[in-house]
């Protein structure tokens, strides 16, 4: 008699993520989720895997086509993609003390920590209290800052999608009425940051303020390598993102837009383009300039074990740190105080180019389904538009030029898809990586060949 092996832990958020999609779009796809409106079954499922997948592309606007029941779904389905639907049945099995298996708390604390070895319950526990204690305060701030904008339901609403990087918004045009209230910028931008760094530097932050206010004089625990490492690196490239967008947005060109209004729209662009996908301006009447400088902040993406998407801030710093390290013709790749180990290079090399490879030929899919009939002359502007659809799909981000609406249903498909293995498919490659990897005993004869 045959036994059945069990899932593999690494198959079971792919389930997981799959059953919360389907379910979605069923429940999007009912009478009772519309405001006396249809939907077709591939716009329902498009909308159901881009609040799953919190990446916020909408092929219907939120606010005034779905009925408060379907908003209240949409809602839903982006709280239970921010958390990971594998960290939510973890919860449920600790909390109806069930046991959990080693194989499946060592992939839980692969999807949300660093380090494997962790205190599953407790962990848990932390992510679901601040999880709601954060989306609480930003729903009470942007409430009271919103000028009686924001009804109590719109201000939850908008404070889960900005902490779980959805950037799904009830207004049709996102955030843009609100392009110079600094007040309402500031909360989002909080909300993402946290969303964004990853739930293992939020715990560790956590203690450590605590700690500072529990002993103000003592001795401060500090924090780990690994969190200083998230951190100044996502600060990097919030800085440097806001200074280029700013420098392409007003520099040289003749736009009458104040200041201050001007910085903190290229401020918010920075932060909310590495995966949230609010908009305070019109994206696709922004410079190519500052589209393509998205387009690299989007591939980039969040901190691991976060709400966002993208590569990852740690892949980033280490293909940076390598490539430094080749120029400066050292062996090993130096952030801070440590050398990265050779496993972790690798990965980040592979996931890289699995990244790349997996949006050119998304691209030149979409280039035909969209445009492939169209000679150049008259479909210029389109490609950029494209090549910003997917890399804003696979960073699950949700920013667009306005393409989506008007995406044919086989580019509905393919970036519906790219949602998809954009949220799932690193992880899913890493671990899967990592398994087919075997020591070899022996060693091929090397041999030089030209290069440049």
């Amino acid at each position: 008699m045959k036994v059945k092996k069990p899932l593999s832990p690494i198959t079971l958020p792919v389930i997981f993520f799959a059953g919360v999609i389907a379910l979605g779009t069923v429940l999007l796809h009912s009478s009772f989720s519309l405001n006396q409106r249809s939907i077709s079954w591939l716009d329902a499922l498009f909308t159901s895997t881009s609040a799953t997948c919190v990446t916020g592309l909408t092929v219907v606007d939120t606010g005034t086509f779905f009925s408060r029941f379907g908003q209240t779904v949409i809602l839903c389905l982006i709280q239970l993609g921010g958390l990971g639907i594998m960290s939510f049945t973890s919860l449920t099995f600790y909390l109806l003390r069930k046991r959990v298996s080693i194989a499946d708390k060592i992939a839980v604390g692969q999807g949300l920590l660093h380090d494997p070895n962790f205190q599953l319950g407790q962990f848990l526990q932390r992510i679901f209290f601040w999880t709601m204690i954060i989306e609480a305060c930003g729903a009470f701030f942007i409430f009271i800052q919103g000028h009686a904008k924001f009804s109590l339901f719109s201000a939850v609403f908008h404070s889960v999608s900005a902490f779980c990087n959805a950037g799904f918004s009830l207004n049709p045009h996102s955030l843009v009425p609100w392009c110079s209230n600094w007040g309402i910028n500031f909360v989002f931008m909080v909300l993402i940051v946290l969303g964004g760094l990853g739930f293992s530097v939020l715990v560790e932050c956590q203690q450590y303020i605590f700690a500072m206010i529990k002993h103000p004089g003592g001795r401060r625990r500090k924090l780990s390598w690994y969190s200083i490492t998230v951190i100044k690196t996502s600060l990097f490239l919030i800085l440097v993102g806001a200074f280029a967008i700013f420098f392409a947005e007003n520099i040289g060109f003749s736009k009458h837009i104040s200041g201050s209004k001007a910085v903190l729209g290229a401020l918010f662009q920075s932060v909310t383009c590495r995966t949230a996908g609010f908009n305070t301006v019109h994206i696709g009447l922004m410079t190519n300039a500052s589209l393509l400088i998205m387009i690299i902040l989007m591939f980039i993406g969040g901190a691991p074990g976060s709400c966002a998407g993208g590569i990852k801030v740690t892949t980033f710093r280490v293909l940076w740190a390598f490539i430094k390290a080749q120029l400066k013709g050292k062996t090993q790749a130096v952030i801070g105080k440590y050398a990265i180990d050779k496993k972790s290079l690798s990965n980040a090399l592979i996931l890289f180019v699995f990244a790349g490879a997996l949006i050119v030929f998304a691209v030149l899919l979409l280039n035909f389904t969209e445009g492939g009939d169209i000679p150049h002359p008259q479909a210029k502007g389109l490609f950029m538009e494209i090549v910003f659809e997917a890399v804003s799909a696979f960073g699950t981000v949700g920013l667009s030029t306005g393409l989506t609406p008007r995406l044919s249903d086989g580019g509905r498909i393919i970036i519906t898809l790219l949602m998809f293995i954009g949220r799932l498919g690193p992880l899913v490659l890493l671990v899967s990586f990592q398994s087919m990897q075997k020591k070899e005993l022996y060693a091929w004869p090397e041999e030089k060949i030209l290069i440049g």
